[in-house]
C-alpha cells in the first residue's frame, strides 16, 4: 500500500515520527513540509488530497497542529473523504462506514503513540460497504459523492 504523508510545520514532527514509524510496512510518499518553518497547511493537504484523487497514493494521512485544517482543505479534493480523527474507534469507523481515504491529525492534541495506532488502524480497516447486509454504507458514501457532482 502506499500512502501519501503531508504536514504544516505544526505537524512536522508527527509526521516524521509517522513516517519513520509506518515505513516498515508501507511505501510512504512525503508531501512536505521538511521542516518546521511555517508552512501553510492548505497546499500540503492539497497534495496528499490530490495524490490519492488520481490513484497514484492509495490512502493518506494530513497533519497539522489542530487537523482542523488539513481536514477542511483536503475535503475540497474531489473524490476525498478526509476525516478527523482523535481515537482508534473513530479511525476504524471512518473506515468501515465512510470509506475515508485521507486520515487527518491534529499534532498539538494527540500523543504520538497514539496517533501511530489510529493510523494503524486506519491504514488496515476496510470499508465495510461492500459487504452483504452493510449496503447502506455504500450507498451513503455515493450520496457523499452526489452532493459533489451537484455542485
Amino acid at each position: 500500500m502506499k500512502i501519501a504523508i503531508g504536514s504544516d510545520h505544526g505537524g512536522f514532527r508527527l509526521k516524521e515520527f509517522l513516517k519513520k514509524e509506518l515505513s516498515a510496512d508501507y511505501e510512504i510518499v512525503d508531501f512536505g513540509t521538511n521542516s518546521e518553518e511555517s508552512a501553510d497547511y492548505p497546499i500540503h493537504a492539497a497534495r496528499v488530497a490530490k495524490a490519492v484523487a488520481k490513484g497514484e497514493c492509495d490512502i493518506g494521512i494530513a497533519i497539522c497542529t489542530s487537523g482542523i485544517g488539513v481536514s477542511i482543505a483536503a475535503n475540497k479534493v474531489r473524490g476525498i473523504r478526509a476525516a478527523l480523527v482523535c481515537d482508534i474507534h473513530r479511525a476504524a469507523s471512518a473506515r468501515k462506514h465512510n470509506n475515508a481515504n485521507v486520515l487527518c491529525l491534529g499534532a498539538k492534541h494527540i500523543d504520538p503513540q497514539i496517533a501511530l495506532e489510529i493510523a494503524k488502524i486506519f491504514l488496515s480497516t476496510d470499508f465495510d460497504g461492500d459487504k452483504p447486509g452493510e449496503e447502506r454504507h455504500r450507498r451513503r458514501v455515493d450520496e457523499m459523492t452526489q452532493l459533489e457532482d451537484n455542485q
